[in-house]
């Protein structure tokens, strides 16, 4: 029997390992898709770990530890939430363990945390050791394709070489010279229809949206971009207008009329040819556009406006005046296309070097393009950690083996009892090659054995072979499968930080209303002396 407060670690080990134990089936390119119904009862089929955890309501507060460091990992790298995950649950079920040995909890605590930390320490000294090989150039298609396989498959295996590609193409064609790359600037449009093969890459931007007009294409389009509907100003006050006789009715639109004919020809005459409006188009607005050849797109989503804005160079106006040269935007051809059976308006730049490219994604269903989705977003982001640090290290479970093999070395080396923790840690990385195997239909103990006895000659880049029939291993930079170094390195951190801090937990105080009898309603003074 426990005391209250051994209860307490045990409870929140246990749900941290239940937690992990969930997205630990979905790891790797063999991973299970897990089925989430969120409480909007939107559903979604992924095995993507960031979209699990973000859709589950996870109420126990020492496994929501976890999921905040998998958040933290996807917003510093964009990828690898499910390795701080499954490395995080099984530190902490490993550290079960040592707090079983016979210590009072409090004291095992103490050793399992500074064992864990030095060996973190550790582990992220060793790390550049593993690095295996750099991107030479991130303007080349070719080699950008080939580094970004690896992240791509885990999420869509079998399409990783396609997907790859046009991420790539995507990736390279928006680079600034500068080389800071914004994950924002690559838009992705979805449309029902075809297959995955049919996807491709637009230099511009891309609306499931109709033209308003009479004119459906324009070739070097000048772009006036309105935040207000495009139509008639409408004053603050209510007026009345007490008409006498149908000569007065009729002066009293056609008033009306010419006000909006001189906006719309002043708009016309500044030069512009396409108009893009943030709001309705009024009947009478969009006659006179018809009439003087303007081409009129309507964007309800402020954020497709300003992202529209920075593509073509515009400044949003507030109110239907003539834009200066200054405030249009320039674009090479705008015009609406059919995809599918789908009407979507093109902003195209011919040439690559364009601030905004978008992805267009085509296939059957809308749950297999939102998976789609991810796997271009992972790829995306793995293409900014590329422009931050070049160096990779091997996938496949290589660098994690000859992270355990170091670390456990280094345990024998420490007196004193927390060298049981640096072994458990090191024990840990053990998992990340397990569950490649596990979910591949692989008995894992052979994989690791293989692993470690490749890896005690000295082939620090061998890792499991997924696509084998039975346990082997092989070459992962010869495969090109390939970790980026700054995404193992935070996983190594997060998921460490996180551990330590559940094992520092003994208690969950939860502050809740008191018990005791409720006040009588409907008294404010209730509690005031009545004498006074």
């Amino acid at each position: 029997h426990y005391s209250g407060l051994e209860e307490a670690v045990y409870r929140n080990i246990q749900a941290c390992k239940e937690l992990a134990q969930t997205t630990r089936t979905a790891y790797g390119p063999n991973g299970m898709n897990k089925m989430v119904i969120n409480h909007l009862e939107k559903l979604f089929v992924t095995n993507d770990a960031a979209t699990i955890l973000r859709e589950l309501e996870v109420q126990h507060p020492a496994a929501k530890m976890l999921v905040m460091a998998s958040h933290m990992q996807e917003q510093e790298v964009g990828d690898g939430t499910n390795f701080v995950l499954v490395f995080a649950g099984v530190l902490l079920e490993l550290a079960e363990d040592l707090l079983r040995m016979g210590l009072s909890v409090s004291e095992a605590s103490c050793i399992v945390i500074e064992g864990y930390e030095k060996a973190c320490k550790k582990a992220l000294e060793i790390l550049p050791d593993l690095v295996c090989c750099s991107a030479k150039n991130l303007r080349d298609v070719e080699e950008v394709a080939s580094l970004l396989h690896t992240s791509v498959m885990s999420k869509q295996y079998g399409n990783e070489h396609f997907l790859a590609k046009l991420i790539a193409q995507a990736c390279v064609s928006i680079l600034p010279d500068s080389g800071h790359f914004n994950v924002d600037n690559i838009r992705v449009c979805k449309i029902v229809g075809a297959g995955i093969s049919a996807s491709s890459v637009l230099h511009g931007m891309v609306f499931k949206k109709e033209t308003e007009g009479d004119v459906t294409s324009v070739k070097d389009a000048k772009i006036a971009v309105y935040s207000c509907p495009f139509d008639g100003m409408i004053t603050e006050t209510k007026g009345t207008v007490l008409i006498k006789n149908a000569e007065e009715l009729m002066n009293f639109s056609k008033g009306e009329e010419n006000l909006m004919d001189l906006q719309v020809k002043a708009i016309a005459d500044s030069g512009a040819n396409v108009v893009v409006t943030g709001g309705k188009v009024a009947d009478m607005a969009l006659h006179y556009a018809n009439k003087y050849n303007l081409m009129l797109v309507r964007l309800n989503s402020k954020w497709d406006l300003r992202r529209l804005c920075k593509t073509v160079g515009a400044t949003a106006l507030p109110r239907l005046t003539p834009p200066t040269l200054e405030e249009m935007g320039h674009c090479d051809s705008v015009y609406l296309s059919e995809v599918g059976d789908t009407q979507v308006v093109v902003f195209k730049h011919e040439k690559e070097d364009g601030a905004i490219s978008t992805i267009l994604i085509r296939g059957s269903t809308d749950n297999l393009m939102d998976d789609i989705e991810r796997a271009v977003d992972d790829g995306v982001n793995t293409f900014k950690v590329l422009t931050r640090d070049k160096r990779l290290v091997p996938g496949g479970g290589a660098t994690e083996i000859e992270l355990a093999k170091q670390i456990t070395s280094y345990g024998e080396t420490c007196p004193g009892l927390d060298q049981y923790a640096i072994k458990k840690f090191a024990e840990a990385f053990e998992a990340i090659p397990r569950a490649l195997a596990e979910n591949s239909g692989v008995k894992a103990n052979e994989v690791i054995s293989k692993l470690y006895a490749v890896h005690q000659e000295g082939n620090k880049n061998v890792g499991f072979d997924i696509e084998a029939e039975a346990a082997a291993v092989k070459d992962m930079l010869e495969a090109g499968v390939l970790d980026t170094y700054l995404g193992k390195s935070w996983g190594i951190k997060l998921a460490t930080n996180a551990a330590v801090t559940v094992l520092r937990v003994d208690q969950i105080i939860m502050a809740k209303p008191a018990g005791g009898p409720k006040p009588p309603s409907g008294r404010k003074d209730w509690d005031e002396d009545q004498n006074d």
